[in-house]
């Protein structure tokens, strides 16, 4: 168990927030600790999940993954499927924090669930209030507000300085994606 959980945002433009998510993800396991995963926006074939999804059977006590979203959308206005799986997504989170039975709990693309109008920054700050003291909690995803980053303890903004993006190259399975 963590002796003190503190408030971790990984953010910016750059490549590598939910990978930084997903590598302390597997020291947490590593160290024993219990740790839940809600996926904002995304659903299905994300090689992440393929894996995680195997070390889930491995560390069938430790390990929690729940995705809240159709997969479909990413930039524009959320549908009503969307924000309803949104909600319901918010609202587990929240109960995870409130009962305090995992030592770090991560609210990936948290931020740009915020952004897209499917929860509010008021939402995310609850969370921040709510959690466990003995709970770590990161949010990953562009966005962050002033407000997000002022009452973190951590916050990694990631920071594009050169990407192959820019020269034309698609997402690659088992990279971006």
């Amino acid at each position: 168990m963590i002796s003190k959980g503190y408030i971790q945002i990984y953010t910016g433009n750059g490549k590598g927030k939910t990978t930084a998510a997903l590598g302390l993800t597997i020291r947490a396991l590593g160290a024993g600790f219990k740790v839940f995963i809600g996926q904002f926006l995304k659903q299905g074939d994300y090689s992440e999940i393929k894996a995680l999804t195997k070390f889930a059977q491995l560390y069938k006590d430790q390990l929690t993954i729940e995705q809240y979203g159709s997969g479909r959308f990413v930039k524009g206005k959320p549908t009503d499927d969307e924000k309803k799986a949104g909600k319901q997504g918010y609202n587990r989170i929240l109960q995870i924090l409130k009962k305090g039975d995992h030592d770090v709990v991560i609210v990936e693309e948290g931020n740009v669930a915020m952004t897209c109008g499917i929860i509010s920054q008021s939402n995310l700050i609850k969370l921040m209030e709510t959690k466990h003291p003995n709970t770590e909690l990161i949010i990953t995803g562009r966005g962050a507000t002033e407000k997000l980053i002022e009452k973190a303890d951590l916050v990694t903004e990631m920071k594009p300085i050169k990407h192959y993006f820019n020269a034309g190259v698609q997402a690659r399975t088992g990279i971006e994606k």
